[in-house]
């Protein structure tokens, strides 16, 4: 099987999902439902997954990036959530995505004398000590105390009145969008059927059972239909609406929390590592990024539209509020490169603070044929993924096998260490810097020989991106040819981080981008420019959002940008 998501791919999928039934019908391209398609292949199912927007376009292209086990439920003293979490950061550290996620260290700053230095050590010796027991510490140092002053050098940008010394551990980070569309792109390379903008726009039923769903093609308008033995709801902070298709409530809720990041220059904050800062109602990471820090996040009860939800000034304030008051030399709103906005989908409880809320996922079969899976955390999305499977083949007759995806490595995962260690060689044969083929190969994999090959054919693809030197030409088209991006904003949000990272929120790569794109989609000039007319009111929109007060306002300028449709 291939593992390319081209249009043709994507046409050949909607065109074969209404053959037959399936068995298992996957709703949401999020890394939850990426995950339960390519469970639910590799046990030998017939699968289908399909995304009403673009892969990862909600929740899971907007987290922290961390991959981790979660040192504040410790605190709640949630221990199988952490050990659970850490194995599965061990599992795609060293075997599952040793090409996009990576390790990462942090310094905990500590305030108090005495009493802090033994209660936070504890804790992250705990941490460590859970993943070294599971076997899954591979790679990862173990953590090192620190004094003030050797605390300092790790980083300069500190306040010596801020810390009486440090804790410093890792943990690993992952391009969060770019590892959901591999997922996916893994589960088409067993033969899973995938197509994004595809909406759900209702259930089959026979009796009380649900028999498959109705859904739309965004992109023309064609309605079909799709017929499967079991569906799976994996759509996040959608899930309740999902369920009222179903005409059940379903047994649990979600409830979204909104949190903000922001990302500043490197140059900004002087430090070799990332920072981990207690805040009164939660903990704030500033995390390394490439040539860019990431800042966040909020933790704010969210009511209004789960597609665009929006930064408010207010938003932004807080964080900047928080790192200055350890830093020497304050951030301001001119520091701030990119801020993105996402929602976590909570389970709903007894407490009002959305920080308090289960990140537990659940899983349940509320009507015959329909399995919901909901909470959790991106750390753990293959766990999730396995538990909705698990719950679906409850309902299958035929016997099936239990889940393998933890010995299941994602496309370009295979020889990615032996070609980092061949990157000079393979930057020798291709005339690319060394330096570019180590960027590709963190994001491709063992991938990386078919944009070789696409340059060899092609030179002119080998330059950087305008406004955006991190990123080649080639870049671009790949992401349509092999990795479902349907609309500028799919390349520019989500399979490169340039909405985000480049000081103009990606303006000036807009035209360049949308012109690799429209040979590949078959855009007329008039589709190339709504595309970059569309992709340049969003930009205006998310900056006119971020000057507003609250989240009403915030969010009434986010939406004067609508999301943009193909014309058939």
């Amino acid at each position: 099987m291939v593992a390319e998501l081209s249009p043709a791919a994507r046409e050949d999928a909607i065109a074969r999902m209404t053959e037959h039934e399936l068995d298992v019908l996957v709703v949401g391209g999020g890394v939850v439902g990426a995950g339960s398609a390519l469970d639910a292949v590799t046990r030998g199912l017939t699968t289908a997954i399909v995304e009403a927007r673009d892969w990862a376009s909600g929740t899971s292209s907007r987290s922290s990036k961390l991959i981790h086990g979660g040192l504040r439920y410790l605190e709640m003293l949630d221990f199988g959530l952490v050990r659970e979490a850490l194995t599965e950061r061990g599992l795609l550290l060293d075997r599952i995505a040793p090409h996009l996620v990576r390790p990462v260290q942090f310094l905990y700053p500590l305030q108090h004398r005495f009493w802090e230095r033994p209660y936070v050590g504890a804790g992250i010796a705990l941490y460590d000590a859970m993943a070294y027991t599971s076997g899954t510490a591979h790679g990862l140092n173990h953590h090192r105390h620190l004094t003030r002053k050797r605390a300092l050098r790790e980083a300069p940008c500190l306040r010596s009145d801020a810390l009486t010394g440090a804790i410093q551990y890792w943990d690993a980070q992952v391009d969060d969008a770019r590892h959901t569309v591999t997922v996916v792109r893994t589960a088409a390379s067993f033969g899973a059927l995938a197509a994004n903008r595809v909406k759900v726009t209702g259930f089959l039923r026979q009796g009380e059972r649900v028999t498959g769903a109705t859904l739309a093609d965004v992109e023309t308008g064609r309605t079909f239909e799709v017929r499967a033995k079991q569906v799976i709801n994996a759509t996040g902070v959608w899930t309740d609406d999902t369920q009222a298709l179903a005409d059940t409530r379903g047994q649990f809720h979600v409830r979204a929390s909104k949190g903000i990041h922001l990302v500043v220059p490197r140059d900004r904050l002087q430090s070799t590592t990332g920072l981990i800062l207690r805040t009164e109602k939660s903990v704030l990471f500033v995390i390394p990024w490439g040539r860019h820090w990431i800042i966040g996040t909020t933790d704010t009860d969210w009511s209004l539209d789960k597609a665009h939800p929006a930064a408010s000034s207010s938003d932004i304030d807080y964080l900047l509020e928080h790192v200055n008051s350890v830093i020497t030399s304050p951030l301001t709103r001119e520091d701030v490169e990119g801020v993105y906005a996402g929602l976590r989908p909570l389970l709903t409880g007894e407490s009002e603070s959305t920080s308090k809320l289960s990140r537990e996922h659940v899983v349940g079969h509320p009507v015959p044929g329909l399995v919901v899976v909901a909470g959790g955390k991106y750390t753990t999305y293959r766990v999730m993924a396995a538990d909705a499977v698990d719950e679906a083949v409850r309902g299958l007759d035929a016997r099936v096998p239990d889940s393998c995806t933890d010995q299941v490595p994602l496309v370009g995962a295979e020889g990615y260490r032996a070609l980092w260690n061949q990157r000079r060689a393979l930057a020798v044969s291709a005339d690319v810097h060394v330096a570019r083929i180590e960027h590709l190969l963190n994001r491709y994999g063992s991938r990386v020989h078919e944009l070789l090959a696409m340059l060899r054919a092609e030179p002119s693809l080998a330059t950087p991106l305008p406004g955006a030197d991190d990123y080649l030409h080639v870049e671009a088209l790949y992401a349509v040819t092999h990795e479902g991006a349907r609309h500028l904003d799919d390349v520019l949000a989500r399979r490169t981080r340039i909405s985000i990272e480049a000081w103009d929120r990606g303006v000036a790569a807009a035209p360049a981008v949308a012109a690799l794109m429209a040979s590949e989609l078959g855009w007329d000039e008039g589709q190339k420019n709504r595309e970059v007319e569309n992709y340049l009111k969003r930009v205006e929109a998310e900056r006119d959002s971020q000057t507003k007060l609250d989240d009403d306002t915030a969010e009434a300028a986010r939406l004067g940008a609508p999301d943009i449709v193909a014309l058939p």
